[in-house]
């Protein structure tokens, strides 16, 4: 239970300290590094006792069920938010390149802060209140750098996340008129009773608000545009941490608390996927700028989780969790590298590469493995052939970028400062070693999808 409410309480306080110091002092910017680093401590502890035990919920305040805020740990939520080491390396990277704002660092720990509240609530109000702040914080990060493309940016993924959240709240007002609750798991369990057409409304809305925070297509039209043009550092939080909201809520609200209506859309989930891997690959490859390729790139990956989540089953969920985790670190490792020079920035990227085309020993292979075997499960061949067919033109678009950034000598001159290089290594060690031990994902991704389908006791 401590390490429950330390998770919480410790980003979120220091986050409203760092935001009212001078985030351009080395100072601040590490101490906002060693915050973020004290959290993933608190949430690596939450997990030992998590991941044994099943769940852990706190009611706060001492109030009753159904009155007080309900935080409640899973292995799901635990699984998402230990990926704020995501946005450890990033931080790291940003105090290591001198951040030129004054809120970064305070924002950063603020956002690590939305992000356990939303990965580690039991309640879906508190959800949307975490999901704002986290929001809130990822419009003022894009804007960082004050220059027109990174406030055109931001600018983008303001007025698209907005109405977002305003689908969502709409989905939420039709939650508690139609189920009497917010708690998660009283809804769970009373939307089976709820008419049939409200619940699907309800869980379409649902659907919609995280379809547009992911970036699926044809939902994915800012994501280009903000992606490219933030900040690299930036970049990697968004794409590498703060997207998994979109993961997270499409597991949890999906097969979690709405898994009849969930098995109607399964099709529509399916389809979107697959157009998502094709047209994301496809204009990947059309990209000369490693930022835009990658940006399209993260469209087309998650639509692999998409068509998972679609198939369903403990197989197909399993291997959500487990693509989403996957995906997740090797967008953080390839946009970390954007613009970076040096053989250890080559050799990172090329193991970024690897791990997204699924080639072993990186541990994309793991992740295309999973997705192989829910093709299997489905009994469909044609889902096994839309992976072969997403691996081999990711690999045709990574080449191109690495031919011409690294053979080419597009980064030619001085390495960049080797700290940048080294957390850019760390992170693909990282990719590595889950490749040659992939244990721990797997146990993840297990533990996870059994959380989802063993219900909310």
């Amino acid at each position: 239970m401590t390490a429950l409410v330390l998770a919480l309480l410790v980003p979120w306080v220091a986050g409203g300290l760092l935001v009212a110091l001078d985030g351009r002092r080395a100072a601040v910017a590490w101490a906002g590094v060693a915050v973020l680093a004290a959290d993933l401590v608190a949430l690596a502890v939450l997990a030992a006792r998590v991941l044994p035990d099943g769940q852990v919920t706190v009611a706060t305040g001492g109030w009753p069920a159904g009155v007080g805020i309900v935080l409640r740990a899973d292995a799901l939520g635990v699984t998402f938010a230990i990926l704020s080491v995501l946005v450890l390396l990033a931080s790291a990277a940003a105090a290591c390149a001198r951040p030129r704002e004054r809120t970064f660092p305070g924002l950063v720990v603020l956002l690590a802060a939305g992000l356990d509240g939303i990965f580690l609530t039991g309640d879906v109000f508190n959800f949307y209140v975490f999901f704002e702040l986290a929001m809130t914080a990822s419009y003022v990060l894009t804007a960082s750098g004050g220059t027109r493309r990174q406030m055109r940016a931001a600018l983008v993924f303001a007025a698209v996340n907005l109405l977002g959240s305003f689908i969502f709240l709409l989905s939420i007002a039709g939650t508690y008129r139609t189920t009497g609750s917010l708690a998660m798991a009283d809804v769970a369990a009373r939307a089976a009773d709820v008419e049939p057409n409200a619940a699907l409304l309800t869980a379409t809305g649902f659907f919609v608000a995280f379809a547009v925070k992911v970036g699926i297509f044809p939902f994915h039209f800012w994501l280009p545009t903000v992606y490219a043009g933030a900040r690299p550092a930036v970049a990697a939080i968004l794409s590498g941490a703060v997207a998994n909201i979109g993961s997270y809520g499409l597991l949890r609200f999906g097969a979690g608390i709405f898994p009849e209506q969930l098995a109607l859309g399964a099709p529509v989930l399916i389809v979107l996927g697959a157009a998502s891997i094709v047209y994301g690959a496809v204009l990947a490859i059309s990209r000369g700028d490693a930022a835009e390729m990658l940006a399209y790139s993260a469209i087309g990956q998650v639509g692999y989780v998409l068509v998972a989540l679609g198939v369903g089953g403990p197989v197909g969920l399993a291997a959500a969790v487990l693509y989403s985790i996957v995906n997740a670190l090797n967008k953080t490792v390839l946009f970390l590298g954007v613009g970076l020079r040096g053989a250890l920035v080559a050799a990172s990227f090329a193991v970024g590469a690897l791990s997204v085309a699924g080639v072993p020993p990186a541990a994309g292979f793991i992740g295309k493995l999973a997705l192989f075997r829910t093709g299997v499960a489905a009994g469909s061949w044609a889902l096994v052939l839309l992976f072969v067919l997403g691996s081999a033109l990711s690999l045709v678009y990574l080449f191109q970028v690495y031919q011409r950034d690294f053979w080419r000598g597009d980064r030619s001159g001085s390495p960049s400062p080797l700290p940048l290089r080294a957390l850019t290594a760390g992170a693909a060690l990282v990719v590595l070693v889950l490749g040659l031990w992939p244990q721990p994902l797997l146990a993840a991704g297990d533990a996870a999808s059994a959380a989802l389908t063993g219900g909310w006791g």
